[in-house]
């Protein structure tokens, strides 16, 4: 969707709730576009077919908010998502300055959301494996014969999660727990995007920072260590860390796989981060993991 499309989206609904679009400045445009607004509003357009994606980040952040959980705050004086030209747009008070968080900066605001009794609201099975597989059949950076081999991988650690082991107390989770979710201001950590909260274990939200020590070394055990004190637990204890770690790592080579089909630069680290899972660079920790843009 081209600009003028988002100015006219953004000017639709900010008019249908009062709110000036005016002078409207671009803070990112990705797959939600996010745009700063007059008096320290910022609307953030989701992608289409996002509607109830919209409106649970809404009740999330209203439930965190009214529970003393540090996030990002929406305006609760006009009512939303509001829908315009097919999309949902949601209103928020922008957040002081800030920069990205540490990872014990997420194992302290982890520790806030965990401890946190069952909203009213329903919210949504936790779905670790959702567009696994369209990643992988439409990843055209892989051979045929890799494609078969992930979704094989990928049927495997279905079923081993079907049989999850018994751990702490199934409840709300963030769903995308890491660093680039938590914004560190002068008051103390702010947690933020909350599109894919949903029910499930806890300790998924843990092992999104766990991968980072136990798989690509870009945690090192300073770091990790403060962060299973500060949460208070260390989730590599767990007899089901293995199948988590092992979706974790599925998820973000699919994701290498995905980026590399229209960036050909990524291919070398799709091929990498392939060839660790198929055990040929040995036991983890895998060295030459990097992040993909």
């Amino acid at each position: 969707m081209n600009d003028l499309s988002l100015a006219e989206i953004l000017n639709a609904a900010s008019t249908r709730v009062g709110l000036r679009a005016d002078g409207a400045e671009v803070i990112r445009l990705g797959e939600n576009a996010l745009f700063r607004l007059p008096n320290g509003v910022v609307a953030r357009i989701a992608r289409s077919g996002q509607d109830a994606a919209a409106a649970k980040e809404i009740k999330v952040a209203t439930w965190l908010e009214d529970n003393g959980v540090a996030s990002v705050r929406p305006l609760r004086d006009v009512e939303q998502p509001v829908a315009a030209f097919g999309r949902a747009v949601t209103f928020w008070h922008e957040l002081p300055p800030h920069h990205q968080g540490t990872t014990s900066d997420v194992a302290t605001v982890l520790r806030d959301f965990h401890s946190l009794l069952t909203p009213e609201f329903s919210l949504p099975e936790l779905a670790p494996f959702v567009r696994l597989a369209d990643r992988i059949d439409n990843a055209r950076a892989l051979s045929s014969g890799d494609r078969a081999w992930m979704s094989q991988r990928l049927s495997e650690l279905e079923r081993a999660y079907a049989d999850l082991p018994e751990g702490m107390t199934r409840r709300v989770v963030h769903g995308d727990a890491w660093r680039g979710n938590v914004a560190l201001t002068a008051a103390g950590p702010v947690l933020h995007d909350f599109e894919r909260c949903s029910f499930g274990p806890p300790e998924w939200d843990l092992v999104s920072t766990a991968v980072g020590y136990v798989t690509t070394q870009m945690i090192d055990s300073e770091a990790w260590l403060a962060y299973c004190k500060i949460y208070g637990y260390d989730v590599t204890d767990w007899d089901g860390f293995e199948v988590l770690r092992d979706i974790r790592e599925l998820r973000m080579t699919t994701m290498a796989a995905q980026i590399a089909s229209t960036n050909p630069a990524i291919r070398p680290q799709l091929a990498h981060r392939l060839a660790c899972l198929r055990g040929e660079h040995g036991r983890r920790p895998w060295s030459g993991w990097q992040p993909v843009p």
